[in-house]
């Protein structure tokens, strides 16, 4: 009974095995489907993901190459603000053009390639970028501000991103000024006879600075003349011509004079914009004109001299404050001339035709307006550092002097004769041609503790652009 028992129980369980393990493929297939589902959504993903990025990267590689050619441009400050970007999408244009980019101004907006012609990045047919410009408030870490903005889309393979943000105009100052030296001449440089050129405290005072843009042979030297301090030269074609024994710069003579102590193919600094304007507010005294007697002893206080008078101050005269010459006028002085102030020439920076003259023969002693009395002069008396302001004019000084107290500027300065003295600051010539320094002159610079631009001159300085960081964004398309 047991036995039978046993052998039914056998045979009701045969199989049971075999139930299981379909059981267990089965289960084991649907986990290995679902890994493999979940596996092939993961590369889906994972290469949505790489192409997304491969966008986003485009459009930052976009970004880098519109960084790049902003970073090329920059303009002088003299220009006015709305010319900026005008100046700039053209200058754009011009370059990428250049460099086999696509890109187009219309109206404000100024486009590198398109959406339907991106600029591809290098043998990637399917990867590049198109970007817009326009003027606009660009957000900096100080708040709104006007500027650029750019939008950059990044495609590849159908996939879009964008970035958005802005650059802004900055200022980028000149390393040198053209009151680093003793004289700035934009034309060549003549020294004949015996013209000694030298500071007062070191040599340096009386380096000498030409452009000579015009005019290969840059700087002449014949004579005994001599420059203490050292030469530069803008004209990468300038020369140096020494003729005379005694002919030398920087203490020596000869090829050991130009290959120890001058320098040709510097970098162009700015001159100063002189500012004539700013000092006819404080012209509240009489009028010169062709009615006024100037050949007696006299004694001037902020006169304005009219245009077309031409005078001629043959008597000893003292000069207080402001003396402000029109154009027309050639103004002589023969002289002795006492000035404590500061003579202005309000002529054209860019007249080099000599029409306009101020002429000063006689002997000359000056001092700074800082001497005047505050409680009479005023404001004026902080205008320090300018002796004469004369852009336009053509200058000359025939007379000795004791010290002449602050810069000379005008377009043409001349020394003849036995001109000669302390000079407390410096000599620019605007003009493009040759400034002659002849006769007897002895020159003496001294620009001590000078660190302040002299009153007047306003400073010219590269506008240049920005990116701004904080104004970055990114969106999806």
């Amino acid at each position: 009974m047991y036995c039978k028992d046993k052998s039914r129980l056998k045979r009701k369980h045969r199989g049971i095995a075999l139930i299981i393990s379909m059981i267990f493929i089965a289960i084991f297939s649907t986990l290995a489907m679902a890994m493999f589902t979940m596996s092939s959504n993961n590369t889906i993903t994972a290469n949505n993901f790489h192409q997304a990025n491969e966008s986003r990267v485009a459009a930052e590689s976009g970004l880098e190459v519109i960084r790049y050619y902003l970073g090329q441009f920059e303009v002088s400050s003299t220009v006015s603000e709305e010319q900026w970007y005008s100046l700039l999408t053209s200058s754009l244009q011009d370059s990428m053009t250049l460099s086999g980019l696509s890109c187009a101004i219309d109206g404000t907006t100024f486009t590198i390639g398109s959406s339907q012609s991106p600029v591809l990045l290098g043998s990637i047919t399917n990867r590049g970028f198109y970007a817009e410009l326009q003027p606009g408030l660009v957000m900096t870490p100080n708040g709104l501000t006007d500027g650029i903005t750019f939008r950059v889309t990044g495609v590849n393979n159908g996939i879009s991103r964008l970035i958005e943000g802005g650059f802004t105009y900055g200022v980028e100052e000149n390393v040198n000024s053209v009151f680093d030296f003793g004289v700035a001449t934009k034309g060549p440089l003549s020294l004949q006879g015996n013209i000694l050129l030298d500071g007062v405290n070191i040599a340096v005072e009386s380096d000498v600075y030409i452009e000579s843009m015009n005019e290969t042979n840059a700087l002449e030297i014949i004579g005994n003349s001599q420059i203490a301090g050292d030469v530069k030269i803008v004209n990468p074609d300038g020369t140096v011509t020494l003729q005379g024994g005694k002919a030398g710069i920087g203490g020596e003579t000869g090829s050991d004079a130009i290959e120890n102590h001058v320098d040709i193919g510097v970098a162009a600094t700015e001159f100063p914009i002189p500012d004539t304007d700013h000092f006819e507010q404080y012209v509240t005294g009489i009028t010169i004109d062709s009615s006024t007697d100037t050949s007696n002893n006299a004694t001037y206080e902020n006169i304005r001299i009219a245009a077309g008078t031409n005078p001629h101050f043959s008597g000893d005269v003292q000069l207080n404050g402001i003396i402000f010459i029109e154009t027309p006028n050639v103004v002589t002085f023969s002289g002795n001339v006492d000035i404590t102030g500061i003579i202005i020439g309000d002529g054209d920076v860019t007249d080099n035709s000599g029409t306009n003259q101020i002429n000063i023969t006689g002997n000359i002693s000056s001092s700074s307006v800082s001497n005047l009395p505050v409680e009479t002069y005023g404001e004026l008396t902080e205008e320090v550092g300018t002796f004469m302001m004369a852009p336009g004019f053509a200058v000359s000084f025939g007379g000795s002097f004791g010290t002449l107290n602050g810069a000379i500027a005008a377009n043409g300065v001349t020394f003849f004769g036995n001109a000669g003295g302390e000079i407390g600051g410096s000599i620019l010539n605007y003009s493009d041609e040759p400034m002659t320094l002849s006769g007897n002159s002895d020159l003496y610079f001294n620009r001590s503790g000078i660190t302040d631009i002299p009153a007047g001159f306003v400073p010219v300085y590269d506008i240049v652009i920005h990116y701004q960081p904080v104004s970055y964004s990114e969106n999806i398309l």
